[in-house]
């Protein structure tokens, strides 16, 4: 059960960098290899510094799911849970080269959570056959 999971995570709101890290951390605790592709509002998240920071909740989220959210930060956020999950296993964070042009970042602006930078051809010859999630 090697086959790589791929995502692709765009948002930056705290409740889709959870969901991105709890699945990081499943397929790596079952041997998965992990490839994650940070794009615009998720690199925004992954600054140096911001990663502990509140990035609010998507716009879906209703009054009494974002409490339930809110009770539960204080059992450790996404980034912890990314730390975990490159400890369990093969984890790559990557950073998307187009995104970090756009926004006029380099590798040093982020967090040391984040491997490298790379585009996307070589996200998707690294994503091999395994599935691609989009969050």
């Amino acid at each position: 059960m090697d086959e790589t999971i791929s995502i692709v995570l765009f948002s930056g709101t705290d409740d889709k960098l959870q969901s991105a890290a709890v699945l990081a951390a499943g397929a790596a605790a079952l041997g998965r290899p992990v490839k994650i592709l940070l794009q615009y509002w998720a690199l925004e998240a992954f600054k140096a510094g911001n990663v502990a920071a509140d990035h609010g909740l998507s716009a879906e989220a209703s009054e009494a799911s974002s409490a339930a959210v809110a009770a539960r930060a204080g059992k450790g956020n996404w980034a912890e849970t990314l730390r975990q999950a490159k400890e369990l296993g093969e984890v790559d964070i990557q950073a998307c080269s187009l995104s970090m042009d756009v926004l006029k970042l380099e590798q040093s602006d982020l967090d040391s959570l984040v491997d490298g930078v790379e585009g996307v051809a070589s996200f998707y010859i690294n994503a091999g056959e395994g599935q691609i999630l989009f969050i």
